[in-house]
């Protein structure tokens, strides 16, 4: 499981975007986002440098840990 902290996150249509490209990154993914947090808890197969891109690309910079 990694975290991924979303310093640009501040609404709910963040949110769904950025859920939406966790999704397109791993559609398997489990993601949990905490709007509050500005962080997602993403339980994926995939490589998490993947979903990072995949967040980037969508427009939300991120940086992850392994928790």
């Amino acid at each position: 499981m990694y975290e991924y902290d979303i310093p640009d996150m501040s609404c709910g249509h963040c949110v769904s975007a950025i859920e939406t490209a966790i999704k397109a990154a791993d559609p398997e993914a489990d993601a949990q986002v905490d709007l509050m947090k500005r962080r997602a808890r993403v339980s994926s197969a995939a490589d998490p440098q993947a979903i990072a891109a995949a967040l980037d690309e969508a427009g939300y910079p991120s940086t992850y840990r392994t928790v």
